[in-house]
């Protein structure tokens, strides 16, 4: 035994795309828990659990943080989820 346990939460959804949006939702939702790692949230086709695909960027950053932005993102890598719309702040003034 390896003293470590990993909890599976089977969810059903339709396809892949909405199985990652609720996979980084709820993984978000508990990060404030210390034993939850967000990063490592990967999702599965019920029938092919082995093909896993992985919610989070994940890559390294400054001072050991690490990308919490999605796998297959277009942008720079952040430590931090950017504020939508960009300008939103500004609206509120």
């Amino acid at each position: 035994m390896t003293g470590r346990y990993v909890v599976h939460l089977p969810v059903v959804v339709t396809d892949l795309a909405r199985a990652k949006v609720l996979a980084r939702t709820a993984a978000r939702s508990l990060a404030f828990l210390a034993h939850v790692d967000p990063g490592e949230t990967t999702v599965s086709a019920e029938d092919d659990q082995g093909l896993r695909h992985r919610v989070f960027c994940d890559n390294r950053l400054e001072a050991g943080r690490r990308c919490v932005l999605r796998a297959d993102q277009e942008t720079p890598c952040a430590s931090r989820l950017p504020r939508w719309p960009p300008n939103a702040g500004r609206l509120l003034r």
